[in-house]
């Protein structure tokens, strides 16, 4: 599990993710850095997890089809 793994290989790992998942599927870049904005100013995070849904917020803030629990992305 989690303490089994290199956490620069992990954190390699979501950065791919990101990077491969699909464009059509994605907001832009300038929405997803205004969803991450929001989420990291939200009381709700806990190292990158949102305690509300229990996402991994830069993963949800890429989707174009998932909205914020807490209602934080609605301008987005």
């Amino acid at each position: 599990m989690l303490d089994d793994i290199d956490e620069n290989e992990y954190v390699i790992s979501v950065r791919e993710h990101i990077a491969r998942f699909p464009q059509d599927k994605r907001v832009p870049d300038n929405v997803y850095q205004e969803r991450i904005s929001a989420c990291l100013e939200c009381d709700f995070l806990d190292r990158g997890t949102c305690e509300v849904c229990g996402c991994y917020v830069e993963f949800r803030a890429l989707m174009k089809d998932k909205k914020c629990p807490k209602k934080k992305w609605l301008k987005f």
